[in-house]
C-alpha cells in the first residue's frame, strides 16, 4: 500500500499544481475587462507609397496580361478540332466509290460521261457524217494511260457516249463537253500527219509496206512483164490456197497492171492468209508510185486501206470466231 501511495505521489503534485494555474487564470480574466487588440501603424514617405502604388499595379497588370493569355490560348485549343475524340472504331472510307471495282478509274471516267450526256441531252446535234472527223484513242492507248485492264465491251460503250457528246451542234457545245471528247482523242497534229511520199529510185523500183494482223511485207515493184516472186519462191509456191494468190496480187489484177509489172516481196509473221493481205497492201502502194492516178481505183478496190482487226470477230453460240462449245445446254 505503501508503494501505491509512493507512485501516485507525482501525479498529486501535477493534478495541484495545474489546478491552480488554471484557476488563477480564470479568475484573472473574470476580473480583468476585456482590452482591444493594439494595431501598429507604419508611416512612410510619399515616394515609398508610389513605389509601393507602382508595384502594385504592375502586379495586377501581370496578373490581367496572364489571364487573357491563358484566355487566348484557351481559345485557340478550342479551335482546334482533334480527329477521332472519343471513337473507338474506325475505318478507311474511299474517295470515290469505284474504289473497289476492277478498274476504278475508268468507272469514274464512265460516271461522269454519262452525267455530263444527262446534262446536256437537249442541246441540238448534227447527224454522226456531218460531224468532224476525230483521231479517237485505241483500246491499247486507254489500258496504257490508266494501267488497267479494261475490257472491250466497257470502252465501246464509253465511245458511244463520247461519240454522242460529239454530235453536238460544235457553236452550242459547252466548254465541258469539249474537254471531254478531246480527252479520247489522240494527240496528234492533222496537219503534221503528211503520209511519206512514194517515190521511184534511179533503179526503176518502188517500195511499198503493209501490214495485216501480225504479218508484215515489203514490195518492190518495178516495170516488167509480170514475174512475182515471194521471199525467192514462185507464188505458187508461197500460196498453196488460191485466195491467197489473188489477194497477193489483187492490185494489180484489179486494175489491169498484172503482166506490166515484176514484184520481189519479203514477208514474215503471221500464217499464209495474213501475209497474203499484208501483200495486198504493200504492192498497192508500190503501184501508186508508179501511177499516182491509180489510187481512187485501188482505194474502191480495198487495197490502200489498213484493216485494223487483230482477229476475226467472235459469232453468236460460238466460244470464240470458230470454236464451238463442247457442249450445249438444253
Amino acid at each position: 500500500m505503501a508503494s501505491l501511495n509512493a507512485g501516485l505521489r507525482q501525479f498529486r503534485c501535477k493534478k495541484s499544481v495545474l489546478g491552480s494555474q488554471w484557476l488563477s487564470t480564470a479568475t484573472r480574466k473574470q476580473a480583468a475587462p476585456l482590452m482591444p487588440l493594439a494595431v501598429r501603424t507604419l508611416a512612410t514617405t510619399t515616394s515609398t507609397t508610389t513605389t509601393t502604388t507602382a508595384t502594385t499595379m504592375m502586379a495586377s497588370n501581370d496578373d490581367t496580361s496572364s489571364f487573357d493569355n491563358n484566355s487566348s490560348l484557351k481559345a485557340q485549343l478550342e479551335a482546334i478540332r482533334i480527329p477521332h475524340v472519343g471513337v473507338m472504331h474506325a475505318r478507311a472510307v474511299p474517295s470515290t466509290a469505284s474504289y473497289f471495282s476492277r478498274t476504278p478509274q475508268f468507272n469514274d471516267l464512265h460516271i461522269q460521261l454519262a452525267r455530263l450526256l444527262a446534262r446536256h441531252n437537249h442541246l441540238p446535234t448534227v447527224a454522226p457524217a456531218e460531224a468532224a472527223q476525230m483521231p479517237w484513242l485505241r483500246l491499247e492507248a486507254m489500258r496504257r494511260e490508266l494501267g488497267e485492264s479494261i475490257k472491250a465491251s466497257h470502252f465501246s460503250q464509253v465511245m458511244r457516249v463520247v461519240r454522242r457528246l460529239h454530235c453536238i451542234e460544235p457553236s452550242l457545245a459547252p466548254a465541258e463537253v469539249k474537254a471531254a471528247v478531246a480527252r479520247f482523242t489522240k494527240p496528234v497534229n492533222a496537219l503534221l500527219n503528211v503520209a511519206r511520199p512514194l517515190v521511184v529510185d534511179r533503179l526503176g523500183r518502188a517500195v511499198g509496206v503493209g501490214r495485216r494482223k501480225t504479218s508484215t511485207a515489203r514490195a518492190f515493184v518495178v516495170e516488167g512483164t509480170g514475174e512475182i516472186l515471194v521471199n525467192g519462191k514462185t507464188l505458187n509456191e508461197a500460196f498453196g490456197r488460191v485466195h491467197d494468190r489473188e489477194s497477193a496480187v489483187w492490185a494489180l489484177l484489179s486494175t489491169g497492171r498484172l503482166d506490166k509489172y515484176n514484184v520481189w516481196a519479203l514477208v514474215e509473221g503471221g500464217g499464209t492468209t495474213g501475209q497474203a493481205e499484208a501483200m495486198t497492201m504493200a504492192v498497192a502502194k508500190g503501184l501508186l508510185a508508179h501511177e499516182p492516178a491509180l489510187k481512187p481505183a485501188l482505194r474502191k478496190a480495198g487495197c490502200i486501206t489498213r484493216d485494223p482487226r487483230k482477229v476475226e470477230r467472235k459469232l453468236h453460240g460460238h466460244v470464240k470466231a470458230r470454236k464451238s462449245p463442247a457442249w450445249v445446254k438444253r
